[in-house]
């Protein structure tokens, strides 16, 4: 892994995801999401809150939306960029200053979330493997990630 690689491919249970990162949007996010990625953080994490028209959630450790990382928690970088199909963003809890490890790839345009949520990415290939993903609110035998690697 390079500092500079801003393709993220995610090794689903249902097939690669290649993410294109943007540091123009949310260079901390980045930053942060490359670091996690280069120390295995989300190798084996689940898709624990998939809705059906929109979106997929993982990036929690314990496989229920409550964890995160051992770093501390980010300060929002809202921007411009909409959230629509194949929109990577972050997940965060009520205060906007929450965000840490979690994130979603909406399935359909959902611009209610914009200037809401960092986003910081956008599915470039394998968004067919997104939509193939169990759904549920916790998901029952859930998707995960095998191995997410940049390049």
């Amino acid at each position: 892994m390079t500092i500079e690689a801003n393709t993220l491919t995610l090794e689903t249970t249902q097939g690669p995801v290649v993410i294109k990162l943007k540091p123009e949007l949310a260079p901390n996010h980045v930053a942060h999401i490359k670091k996690l990625v280069s120390e295995g953080f989300y190798d084996g994490i689940v898709f624990h809150r998939v809705i059906d028209g929109f979106m997929a959630q993982t990036g929690c450790p314990l496989g229920t939306g409550t964890g995160g990382s051992k770093y501390p928690n980010l300060t929002q970088e809202f921007n411009d960029a909409p959230h629509v199909r194949g929109t990577c963003s972050m997940a965060r809890a009520s205060h906007p200053d929450t965000a840490n490890s979690q994130f979603f790839i909406c399935f359909k345009d959902s611009r209610f979330l914009d200037r809401q949520y960092t986003v910081w990415g956008e599915v470039t290939s394998g968004m067919e493997n997104v939509d193939k993903l169990k759904r549920g609110e916790p998901v029952r035998d859930p998707d995960k990630i095998l191995k997410a690697t940049l390049n």
